[in-house]
């Protein structure tokens, strides 16, 4: 791909204090509105010392700030944050405007490696894992959404790491950066595809894949029409609309007794999610973290 000369340009940032609030439904306002990325940040001065593997958890203070176009209208989104969460006035928050920089490179700086239930670790550049059963995804995520940073890709990830995946098959539904089929690949599976609709996310899949050595195992596509055969593992990490919506052509992937896992669902969102998914899949407990639930399950 041949990269296209862009003019520069300001950027927003609304940055807000959590306070009470849970970050999940917030994230979500923030997503509607066009954020292009969204972190969360320590507040006070609190740092957080050796979590358990795989958890992500909030300071006592924290911030979210989400970055937008300067064309966003985030008065809308300030009104939006006040109707949806119920609030008469918002915690403490403001709007800062930025000049343009690789944003999709900025969490490099901050990013260290991080593990993933039992196995998994993702790491950037060449951190050097020091562990005998260490698996390494090493991460470039371009400009496609997905570090493992978020509580829903955590959420999946360590659900990949829990599973015995050696030549298996797998399915990435709305692969983003390709972390989950690149994770599984790395986990042992025989094959994985990644699928979205967004060419970018394809690009930074592949550039994955390829950095990770398991290129040569890995199709990628951007039309789910292309999609043949069935699956051993199915894992979608989108959000709940089209989850919902697409719960017969996800379930039309899987063979019986195979295994599907779903996230990007807000907790109070998981029933109805799962509700369209019962006439074919068997869920176990619905697991939950910062506000975002993953649900999993058996093809009937």
């Amino acid at each position: 791909m041949t990269p296209v000369a862009q003019h520069a340009m300001t950027w927003q940032q609304f940055i807000m204090h959590l306070d009470t609030l849970q970050p999940g439904p917030v994230e979500e306002l923030f997503t509607r509105h066009g954020a292009h990325s969204i972190t969360l940040t320590d507040a006070g001065d609190n740092p957080l010392l050796e979590p358990l593997p795989g958890e992500t958890p909030l300071w006592a203070e924290t911030c979210i700030s989400g970055l937008f176009p300067t064309d966003a209208d985030l008065s809308a989104l300030h009104d939006d944050l006040l109707r949806c969460l119920r609030l008469t006035t918002l915690p403490k928050h403001r709007i800062e405007k930025l000049p343009d920089r690789q944003w999709e490179r900025e969490w490099l700086k901050d990013f260290q490696p991080m593990r993933f239930g039992e196995r998994l670790w993702v790491c950037p550049g060449e951190f050097q894992i020091d562990a005998d059963n260490a698996v390494v995804l090493r991460l470039d995520p371009g400009l496609a959404f997905g570090t493992g940073t978020h509580a829903s890709t955590a959420l999946c990830l360590e659900w990949l790491d829990g599973l015995d995946v050696r030549d298996l098959r797998v399915l990435d539904y709305g692969c983003g950066s390709g972390i989950l089929s690149v994770a599984a690949l790395k986990l042992g599976a025989c094959a994985a595809c990644a699928l979205d609709i967004d060419s970018q996310a394809i690009v930074a899949t592949r550039r994955n894949a390829a950095r990770n050595g398991v290129a040569d195992r890995l199709t990628t596509m951007l039309d789910a029409a292309q999609l043949t055969g069935r699956f051993d593992i199915v894992v979608a990490n989108i959000l709940a609309g089209p989850l919902t919506e697409l719960a017969h052509t996800i379930c039309a992937c899987l063979e019986a007794g195979s295994r599907l896992a779903l996230s990007g669902i807000l907790a109070q969102q998981a029933d109805t999610v799962m509700e369209a998914y019962r006439p074919w899949i068997e869920f176990g407990p619905v697991i939950t973290r910062d506000g975002w639930a993953r649900l999993a399950g058996v093809r009937n």
